[in-house]
């Protein structure tokens, strides 16, 4: 155990609240990743799993796994998030690579520790590093001593193709443009078909099959929330065909763009 978490190693934390310009993305992390939800309530989506978080639910998502966070807009989430490399969690109950657990009854230990992780970030002082290290060993303690269906730790993979998750990002980033797979391949520095190959094994996912599902995503979204045309939505998606854009969105979907809109009105 103690070797174990002698790989802890911090990437990032941040204490954030919902607000209408957060729009909900299938992703991953090439790390593991811990939610706490402070207030509100909502969901996450692994997959076609829904899975309802509360206050004081915690979600532990491990490397390389597909999730999104969808918070309700009556009663918004208010979150810290913290990303750590080096080890993987793992649950007594399931083998999915994610797990929820409650802390209502330990939040003076797990709540305490995470925003204690949170302040020593903002502060940057002297022997910042060293504490933030230190608060992280005794946070994924007491996460351990405190989970109830049971929890362990081992050491991550060290393995993670760092090429799928590059390319994960820049599709997140630039998927309006136009994305080939020549251009991702030169991007890698990777033959083509080998990166195709990984990044579906990685993602479930081809490349462009990943790009038009992000595309298609945001799409959902604007048809669901604006009045722009179908025309505007499809340029601004990066689908620049208004006519291939609706035909890609019946084939998946099995409903028109302006039937779906219809729909979702009702």
């Amino acid at each position: 155990m103690q070797n174990t978490l002698n790989k802890v190693k911090f990437r990032y934390v941040d204490s954030s609240r919902y607000d209408v310009d957060w729009h909900s993305t299938m992703h991953s992390h090439a790390f593991t990743e811990l939610f706490y939800v402070v207030q509100g309530c909502g969901s996450f989506k692994f997959g076609d799993e829904l899975m309802p978080v509360t206050q004081d639910d915690m979600v532990i998502i491990n490397p390389n796994i597909m999730h999104t966070e969808i918070s309700d807009t009556n009663d918004p989430l208010e979150y810290i998030v913290l990303g750590i490399e080096g080890i993987e969690f793992l649950s007594n109950e399931n083998n999915l690579g994610h797990s929820m657990h409650n802390y209502v009854e330990y939040k003076h230990e797990i709540l305490f520790y995470l925003k204690s992780v949170v302040d020593e970030v903002s502060r940057n002082e002297m022997f910042n590093e060293q504490i933030v290290d230190y608060l992280l060993k005794i946070l994924v303690m007491n996460i351990i001593r405190r989970t109830v269906s049971g929890l362990r730790v081992h050491q991550g993979d060290r393995n993670i193709n760092k090429d799928c998750v590059f390319v994960e990002n820049y599709i997140n980033i630039h998927y309006r443009e136009n994305i080939t797979l020549d251009k991702l391949a030169d991007l890698t520095f990777l033959n083509k078909y080998y990166l195709s190959h990984e990044f579906k094994r990685y993602s479930g996912y081809s490349p462009i099959e990943f790009v038009l599902n992000k595309r298609l995503t945001k799409a959902k979204k604007l048809l669901e929330t604006t009045d722009l045309s179908v025309t505007q939505i499809s340029e601004i998606t990066g689908f620049g065909s208004a006519s291939y854009f609706s035909q890609y969105f019946k084939k998946l979907i099995k409903l028109s763009p302006s039937q779906y809109r219809q729909s979702f009105k009702k």
